[in-house]
């Protein structure tokens, strides 16, 4: 996906992007193959490889809500996919990335102080040692492919305040959802839609669950991550 074709598939999802936002795309791509010639931090460095399954794939969680000034979580955020991406095209987001792994905060550290955003975080920290001082702090949380949707769902839920969403975007989640059920609701979830779509170019199908918060968490979850994993809800 060159640029124009981006700009035109970004436009029909509702979103306009002039040159200022361009500018930083651009600016973050070239940062983001620069750390990654020594720091690994994505496989996809092709430009048009990065504007179609990074950045315009970023963009599509529009699909599911409307951005406008809530505040937003990524965890497991990575080289800042989603929210990063997000941040740029939706300035009026309050922004957190939070990943376990420093040498990606350092780089998204670095791409947040040259584009000179603002309302934007990027936090060292397991997500679940994370949920302890910021539990049912967030509008909107979000996150892509870091983990199946049960162990996703004790780490991201807590996080959610009420009547706020958690929207994993996901590829191919049928068998997830339905694992999750459980989970979902008695971390205080409900199932709310999935939206199921094709990527351009036939990158591949992607799926957005959408899981509104309708209770408060017990403060029991989440739990270490060893034991979500060993046993999921």
């Amino acid at each position: 996906m060159n640029k124009e074709e981006f700009i035109k598939e970004v436009e029909k999802l509702g979103i306009s992007v002039d040159d200022k936002i361009l500018k930083c795309l651009n600016t973050y791509y070239e940062m983001l193959i620069d750390y990654n010639s020594h720091t690994n931090l994505t496989r996809i460095t092709d430009e048009e490889e990065v504007y179609l399954k990074h950045f315009y794939d970023s963009l599509t969680l529009i699909k599911a809500v409307k951005l406008n000034n809530q505040t937003l979580l990524d965890v497991g955020t990575g080289a800042g996919f989603p929210g990063l991406v997000l941040k740029i095209v939706f300035p009026n987001l309050k922004v957190t990335l939070v990943d376990s792994l420093n040498k990606r905060i350092i780089f998204l550290k670095s791409v947040i102080e040259k584009l000179n955003l603002k309302g934007i975080n990027a936090i060292h920290e397991r997500i679940e040692d994370y949920a302890k001082t910021s539990r049912e702090s967030f509008d909107i949380v979000t996150s892509r492919a870091v983990a199946s949707l049960p162990v996703l769902s004790e780490m991201c839920i807590p996080l959610v305040c009420e009547k706020g969403l958690f929207i994993p975007m996901k590829a191919d989640a049928k068998e997830e959802i339905k694992a999750s059920e459980s989970a979902i609701k008695t971390l205080g979830g409900v199932l709310k839609d999935t939206i199921l779509f094709k990527l351009p170019k036939d990158a591949g199908e992607r799926t957005l669950i959408i899981i509104e918060k309708i209770n408060k968490t017990s403060v029991k979850y989440p739990r270490k991550f060893s034991e979500i994993k060993k046993k999921p809800l």
